[in-house]
C-alpha cells in the first residue's frame, strides 16, 4: 500500500501542472508535494480490511464507514465532486462512477489476499459501495490482480499476459501518449497507462517517474502504478523513509498497522538493472496518539527488513551517517516545514 501511496505524493504536484519527462525531485516538501485523496482512501480501505477480520462478507460496510470517517476528517484531499456528496450522505449509494478513484484506493486488497479469487472478491466488495459502472469494477480489480501477481513472483510478462488476457490490450508505448496524453480520470483511460509504467519499468522508482511522466491525472496514475511496483520491487528504503514524513499521526498508524499483519516489501540491489523485490514480515507494536512514536516505529522496522535483508555487514560511511542525521531530524521536525524548523531551532537556542 505505500507504493500507491508514494505515487500520490510525488505526483501532487503535478497534476495540474504537468510534467512530461522523468527528471524531477521526486519526493518534496518545499515543492508541495502531500498526501491527496488517493492516499487517505487507501488508507481507509487498509483500516476497513484490519477491521473485517478476514471476512469479506463485512468488507463492503467497513469500507464506507472508514472512507466516510477519514474523507470527512480530510475535506480538502481533491476528491471528486460525486465522491465529495457521497463522503456525506447518512445513506450512501453507489453511483454508476468509472471514475478512477476505484483503482487509486484498491491496493491494499491486493496486498492482503491469499489467492486470486480473494483478490477479485475482495476488490469488488470495496469498489462497487461506490464505482458500481463494469468499468469501475474492472479498472480496480486488474490493479489489484496485478498487485497479487507480482506479490505472488510472476514476471512482468506473466502479468501483462493475464492482464490483456482479462481486462486490457495495451497497444501503445509511453513514448507513444506522452506528448499527446492529456487529463483522463476514467478508469478506461487511465488504468492502462498505469499499468504499462509499470511494464516498462526497471525499479519502483522508475515506474512512479515513468506514471507521471506522461501528465494527466498524475497523483492518481502514480499511485496505481506505485502501488503494484512495490509488490514486485519492493520499495526502496530511502524513499520509504522520506515518504514516511510526509504522513500524519493518523496516517502513520494506520500504515504501520497494517504493515503489522501483512509485512513490508523493501526494494533490493536497486541500480543494477531490473530487482525483485525482498519481503519481511514486521514486528510493529503499532503505538498510538504520538506522532513521533508512530514515526520512530515505522522508521525502526524499515531499518530492521533492510539489516535482516543484507548478506554482510557494511562500513559506516560520512554519507550513511548523513543519511541516518537527516531521518532523526525528520523525525523531530515532524509536518513543520524545514524553513520554519531552522527558524526554531535558532529561536531556541537564542
Amino acid at each position: 500500500m505505500l507504493g500507491a501511496i508514494i505515487g500520490d505524493i510525488a505526483g501532487s504536484r503535478f497534476e495540474w501542472n504537468n510534467n512530461k519527462n522523468k527528471n524531477f525531485e521526486l519526493l518534496s516538501h518545499l515543492k508541495g508535494c502531500k498526501p491527496t485523496d488517493d492516499s487517505i482512501m487507501s488508507l481507509a480501505i487498509a483500516q476497513a480490511i484490519l477491521d473485517s477480520n478476514d471476512d469479506i462478507s463485512q468488507l463492503g460496510q467497513n469500507a464506507i464507514a472508514k472512507m466516510q470517517e477519514l474523507g470527512r476528517k480530510y475535506p480538502h484531499a481533491g476528491y471528486g465532486g460525486h465522491f465529495h456528496a457521497w463522503l456525506y450522505e447518512n445513506n450512501p449509494q453507489p453511483y454508476n462512477s468509472w471514475g478512477n478513484g476505484s483503482a487509486m484506493r484498491v491496493s491494499p486488497c491486493g496486498f492482503a489476499a491469499n489467492s486470486i479469487e480473494e483478490v477479485i472478491a475482495m476488490s469488488k466488495a470495496v469498489t462497487e459501495v461506490t464505482h458500481n459502472h463494469p468499468e469501475g469494477i474492472k479498472g480496480a480489480e486488474a490493479t489489484a490482480v496485478a498487485i497479487f501477481l507480482a506479490r505472488e513472483g510472476k514476471s512482468i510478462v506473466e502479468i501483462r499476459d493475464f492482464i490483456e488476457k482479462h481486462y486490457y490490450r495495451i497497444r501503445f508505448k509511453l513514448a507513444d501518449i506522452r506528448a499527446s496524453y492529456t487529463f483522463d480520470v476514467s478508469c478506461q483511460g487511465s488504468v492502462p497507462q498505469a499499468l504499462e509504467a509499470f511494464f516498462e519499468s526497471t525499479s519502483f522508482e522508475d515506474t512512479i517517474r515513468n506514471a507521471i511522466s506522461i501528465g494527466g491525472d498524475s497523483d492518481t496514475i502514480a499511485a496505481i502504478a506505485g502501488g503494484i511496483a512495490e509488490a514486485y520491487y519492493g520499495v526502496p528504503s530511502d524513499i520509504r523513509k522520506l515518504a514516511l514524513t510526509f504522513l500524519d499521526v493518523n496516517q502513520l498508524e494506520i500504515l504501520n498497522s497494517f504493515e503489522s499483519k501483512y509485512g513490508i516489501v523493501l526494494e533490493k540491489d536497486a541500480g543494477k538493472g531490473i530487482t525483485r523485490a525482498a519481503a519481511f514480515a514486521t514486528e510493529i507494536d503499532a503505538p498510538t496518539g504520538n506522532r513521533q512514536d508512530a514515526m520512530t516505529e515505522a522508521v525502526r522496522v524499515t531499518e530492521k527488513a533492510e539489516h535482516d535483508g543484507e548478506i554482510d555487514d557494511r562500513e559506516t560511511t560520512a554519507n550513511a551517517l548523513y543519511n541516518h542525521l537527516y531521518e532523526a531530524c525528520n523525525i523531530l521536525r515532524g509536518p513543520i516545514d524545514q524553513d520554519d524548523y531552522k527558524l526554531e531551532l535558532f529561536t531556541a537556542r537564542r
